[in-house]
């Protein structure tokens, strides 16, 4: 049986970070039209409160702080999981 070939591309930063961050915003897009769709004990603002600071439901200021937020969040796990990735990825293979 043939082992596959590692992949000489790097994983790199900027793409990842994008991607994980328009991932998030979607989510957190869908999460808000469902909440304004869905019955009261059914809405997920509860559960983004905690993970948002200064995230209010239905104000314009809260939605648009919870784009910024979430965007950003995208950023962090890529910082993060990028060099991991590489330092774990150079030492195993």
């Amino acid at each position: 049986m043939q082992q596959p070939k590692a992949s000489n591309a790097r994983l790199r930063t900027a793409p990842l970070g994008n991607t994980l961050s328009i991932v998030l915003l979607l989510s957190y897009l869908l999460c808000v039209g469902f909440g304004l769709l869905a019955p009261e004990q059914m809405r997920m603002h509860e559960a983004w409160a905690p993970l948002l600071p200064d995230f209010e439901w239905l104000t314009w200021p809260g939605f648009l702080i919870g784009l910024v937020e979430t965007y950003l969040y995208g950023w962090y796990i890529a910082v993060l999981f990028v060099p991991l990735y590489r330092f774990f990825s150079k030492s195993n293979g």
